[in-house]
């Protein structure tokens, strides 16, 4: 897989690409926080999907994007209030929030999630982002209304 953003004051942008199938990519592009577009590359005749897709993001970095390093993601945290040190139910809620974010945050380019811990009367699900308050916000309406829409609060580790 690989990612590449490109920040600019007037928008953030993404584009994106990974392996599907054999001799099949796809590609995936946007503003930061929305679902972009994406199409599939196919291999046809003796053209390889790989070769057609780095040409693309050899054009995409010289129109300056740039891949972000993960030491630069933010880690944002969804946490939510348990007894003790919760129960089979909590654990499966958070496993299932765990996927969920990841197709969120993947979808429109912000990040992944990172797996989640449980205990001492919290539960928190882990995600490594390029942009906290427009990830905070794309899952806080994403979580509205649904099973996960009870949390806590969406915070920045590293701020706290």
């Amino acid at each position: 897989m690989l990612k590449l953003y490109r920040f600019t004051d007037a928008k953030k942008e993404y584009w994106e690409t990974w392996k599907e199938g054999k001799g099949e990519r796809i590609v995936h592009w946007g503003e930061l926080g929305t679902r972009g577009e994406f199409k599939t590359v196919k291999t046809k005749g003796s053209d390889k999907a790989k070769d057609i897709v780095e040409a693309e993001a050899e054009a995409m970095q010289e129109q300056g994007f740039a891949e972000i390093d993960m030491d630069e993601h933010v880690t944002l945290l969804v946490e939510y209030a348990i007894d003790g040190m919760g129960t089979k139910a909590d654990i499966k809620k958070r496993h299932d929030l765990e996927d969920r974010l990841n197709e969120t945050l993947g979808w429109t380019g912000l990040g992944h999630c990172d797996g989640g811990s449980i205990g001492s009367g919290t539960m928190e699900v882990c995600c490594f982002v390029v942009d906290f308050e427009t990830a905070r916000r794309v899952i806080a309406d994403d979580l509205a209304g649904t099973k996960f829409g009870d949390y806590t609060r969406i915070f920045d580790e590293d701020a706290e």
